[in-house]
């Protein structure tokens, strides 16, 4: 399991016009999974215990994992680690919604010892700096284990968890393994503003766009090398254990992994794929459809002529992508109890489809429909998602999506150079 840094970082592709890596061409239709045979893929997780997690014996081991860590028989990954002799799980850590996923959105489990393991659970949602690294001192542990499930979207918390506990143990000397899933949309397309860094936040931390296109892997050589050693004056060292198997135009459902839901509101593969531009939506005072069963695919509010939105979305002519107007009532969160009238986002193609350009589109349609654009007062949310007040500012202004879309390019391919050096799969 030793690597070298260039063999950690091995090559990746250009950027074909700041926006999709090669692969599969863009006008190709994704086939029918049910029909086709499904890629093995063995995760980070696998390829380390079928080592016989070589590189964790004699550490006294902290991991941070929910839900999604799971091996390939469905067991947590913790369980089975925990009945694995030669080494100590000495703690675990729960990012956002905790490490069993009983928590909502925003929320996390309170520190407790786990009953399955009886090993002490530590919260650390939204935690960082001293406060952190005196979690991490606390818990004893001297190598730290991260595998958590990702949907390639730069406001996903849980790479903000991954970032900020790099950052903690690179301060206090204790190593770091990540170990490597797919980014479920594919590793292909890369869209959006990058962050600029007066707007960063824990739906931000760093200068990277929207829909990134890495593995958690990858993003953490990225982190580790470009943005570590400014907050805590050293990278940390920082190992990987990548799949076997996968490849960047795999989406998940060409995988043999099953797909379990990376968060309670992220239920489908299809919800994954349209986060990165409906999240969008989060930063206004309309539904996301939280509290239905198409949470980030229904999108609403009262009073709003529906089939009219639909219609201008339909003139928009956006790729891979239609909509249908729907009405629905919100169980919790925004709206809860009243009658939203909106859109339903279908995704017809979904290797056309992009879609920070279509939450785009959906906001900018929404102009002469409502009294106003929806910030509703909750501006600063929307701009910490955008990673910028710029977006904002050009919705307000009336610029077009093509215009703001064409205002992103310079950004995502310096970006796009940046993040070839971090690739570990074609």
């Amino acid at each position: 399991m030793r690597l070298t840094r260039r063999a950690m970082w091995k090559g990746g592709m250009a950027l074909c016009g700041g926006a999709l890596l090669k692969g599969r061409p863009a006008g190709a239709k994704t086939p029918d999974c049910a029909g086709d045979s499904l890629h093995s893929v063995q995760t980070g997780f696998e390829c380390l215990r079928s080592d016989r997690y070589e590189i964790l014996r004699g550490r006294k081991v902290g991991l941070v994992a929910n839900p999604t860590s799971v091996g390939r028989n469905l067991h947590h990954i913790a369980d089975i680690m925990h009945a694995d002799a030669g080494f100590d799980l000495h703690a675990i850590f729960g990012p956002e919604h905790g490490f069993r996923g009983s928590a909502p959105a925003g929320q996390s489990e309170a520190p407790t010892r786990d009953p399955h393991t009886g090993v002490m659970v530590y919260d650390i949602y939204n935690i960082a700096g001293a406060r952190l690294d005196s979690i991490l001192r606390a818990s004893g542990i001297d190598l730290m284990v991260f595998d958590i499930q990702d949907v390639g979207s730069r406001f996903y918390t849980y790479i903000s968890t991954l970032y900020d506990t790099i950052c903690a143990c690179a301060r206090l000397g204790i190593d770091y393994v990540v170990l490597d899933r797919p980014n479920p949309v594919s590793g292909q397309r890369v869209e959006g503003p990058v962050l600029d860094p007066h707007f960063a936040s824990f739906v931000g931390r760093q200068a990277i766009p929207i829909r990134h296109g890495m593995t958690v892997c990858e993003i953490a050589g990225l982190f580790n090398e470009c943005f570590v050693p400014s907050v805590a004056g050293r990278s940390v060292r920082l190992r990987h254990v990548a799949m076997k198997g996968w490849r960047r135009d795999l989406f998940f459902d060409q995988t043999d992994l099953p797909w379990i839901p990376p968060s309670p509101n992220m239920p489908t593969l299809q919800t994954a794929i349209a986060y990165s531009g409906t999240c969008l939506f989060e930063g206004t005072n309309m539904s996301v459809g939280r509290g239905t069963a198409m949470p980030f695919l229904y999108l609403g509010t009262p009073d709003l002529d529906a089939a009219a939105w639909r219609d201008r979305l339909e003139a928009a002519n956006l790729p891979g992508v239609a909509f249908r107007d729907v009405a629905f009532s919100p169980s919790a969160f925004v709206d809860k109890g009243k009658m939203d009238h909106g859109v339903q986002i279908v995704i017809t193609d979904r290797d056309r489809f992009e879609s920070v350009r279509t939450g785009v589109t959906l906001i900018s349609t929404l102009r002469g429909l409502l009294p106003a654009l929806p910030w509703g007062g909750n501006s600063r949310t929307f701009d910490l998602l955008a990673g910028t007040d710029t977006l904002r500012h050009q919705l307000d202004q009336g610029i077009g999506p093509d215009a703001i879309v064409q205002s992103w390019q310079d950004g995502l391919a310096r970006f796009g150079a940046l993040r070839n050096k971090y690739l570990l799969y074609g």
